[in-house]
């Protein structure tokens, strides 16, 4: 143990400190949430955000003290190691904590009913239900997305939309979807599993309600106004271009002029934006409620969020190195031979490689309110110069949102001339596109905030 590292390390999901244990409820919280999580190590004799270290007076008497208290306190039982540590001239004592396979534990505290403590980031948080079912099912190897619908029937498994997903691949028959664990046997008859619905279901919205994404383009840093909003509720294999279009239309490009030569690259990399999607469809917590994955476009960042934290066992320094830890077994096992993953835990090491090649801060991971959020960072140089031509437009569009048509009629110009002006425009950060897609026929253009006030 190398208890110099662990004092220079800041709290955080696998890591933290209490200056004693004259309140020890704060102490087991952690150590019961460690063993739900991902383990980590508790050091007592520490002052809390200080990290001053004021040792432990009494470490064998705190030791004997605190072992009595996590075997009447936390169920099942859990046995941690807890070593008493010299430390120049003193001591302090450390508690190490494994990740359990006998979680959930529970804590008891006074009369409350026992609960289940989990870690996210440096804090200690009560599991709903629905997250102390997940670590349950995690425990035990289950994946949610192979559990039968056993009220359903296999013909609600879409074969067409199967065979759509597969045709440069393979043909697909009905027994293909066994194998694939989109269907399942249950109470003597084939019926669909979560994953057939949420992947490949004939009426989803009524049966995985929450299986769907999200995608909002607001103005300035923060929610406060939104200028586009799409739902994306058809398959989420079919829907990934569609966030991708959406994305693209609603994010800059920085050129660059280097000679005669004129480049322009998306203000977030493709590469990276793609990686984020694929892997919320493919670790979404598809059992909580009112959770769609959301994809939102500020002015200085976009933000990919599932529901879901990261799998348990799991820290955000891990996945950054590669490792990975499925959840959804029959979702990733449909994307891994369709390609949507080259490699599993190879998907984050790329994104970051992209990003850094483009000269952005790499991606951002936060786990917060029982939800995983990808963070990429913009960089300001992504915002172009505007000319005269693109200008005229942009005065028309102060006035409000307009068509193509009626911005064209208003400067006299060919509807032609007047699409490519607004295409610059869109990719200079500029403007935005309202409407359902390309061929939207109201399609209109409105410029985003920090040109409203031209």
């Amino acid at each position: 143990m190398d208890i110099e590292l662990i004092l220079r390390s800041p709290e955080s999901k696998t890591v933290e400190f209490k200056r004693d244990l004259t309140s020890p409820d704060g102490v087991l919280r952690s150590i019961a949430a460690f063993a739900n999580s991902a383990g980590g190590v508790l050091v007592v004799g520490v002052e809390d955000g200080t990290r001053r270290v004021v040792g432990s007076p009494s470490p064998l008497t705190d030791e004997e003290r605190l072992a009595n208290l996590i075997a009447d306190r936390i169920e099942p039982r859990l046995v941690p190691d807890i070593a008493v540590v010299p430390w120049r001239r003193t001591q302090l004592l450390v508690v190490t904590v494994h990740l359990s396979p006998l979680r959930p534990h529970h804590l008891r505290l006074g009369n409350r009913t026992p609960t289940v403590y989990v870690r996210l980031g440096s804090t200690n948080r009560e599991a709903d239900p629905q997250l102390i079912s997940q670590l349950q099912r995690e425990a035990e190897g289950v994946s949610f997305d192979e559990s039968p619908l056993a009220h359903l029937t296999a013909s609600d498994v879409d074969l067409a939309a199967v065979r759509r997903a597969f045709a440069n691949r393979r043909r697909v028959n009905v027994k293909d979807l066994k194998t694939l664990r989109l269907v399942t046997r249950a109470q003597g008859r084939d019926v669909p599993t979560v994953a057939g619905i949420v992947l490949f279901g004939k009426e989803r919205d009524g049966i995985i309600p929450d299986a769907w994404i999200q995608a909002g383009r607001f103005a300035g840093v923060d929610r406060t106004d939104i200028i586009d909003t799409t739902r994306f509720t058809g398959p989420p294999l079919e829907e990934l271009d569609n966030v991708m279009h959406f994305i693209r239309r609603h994010t800059r490009n920085a050129i660059t002029i280097e000679g005669l030569t004129r480049t322009e690259r998306p203000e977030y990399p493709l590469q990276a934006v793609r990686e984020a999607l694929v892997n919320a469809v493919a670790h979404a917590d598809y059992s909580q409620l009112g959770a769609p994955i959301r994809v939102s476009i500020f002015e200085d960042r976009l933000e990919i969020e599932s529901p879901g934290v990261m799998p348990y066992g799991l820290t955000i320094d891990d996945v950054r190195t590669g490792l990975s830890r499925i959840r959804n077994h029959a979702i990733a096992r449909v994307m891994n031979e369709l390609e949507l993953v080259e490699q599993w835990g190879s998907g984050i090491p790329r994104m970051t490689k992209a990003c850094r090649e483009a000269g952005l801060p790499e991606p951002e991971f936060v786990e917060a309110a029982g939800r995983l959020r990808v963070v990429l960072r913009s960089s300001k140089s992504a915002i172009t110069p505007v000319h005269q031509a693109d200008d005229d437009v942009m005065t028309v569009l102060a006035r409000g949102a307009a068509r193509t048509s009626d911005i064209a009629a208003e400067l006299g110009k060919s509807i032609r001339w007047t699409r490519q002006r607004l295409n610059n425009l869109v990719q200079a950060g500029h403007v935005v596109e309202l409407g359902e897609g390309p061929n939207d026929p109201r399609r209109r253009y409105a410029l985003v905030a920090s040109n409203a006030n031209r």
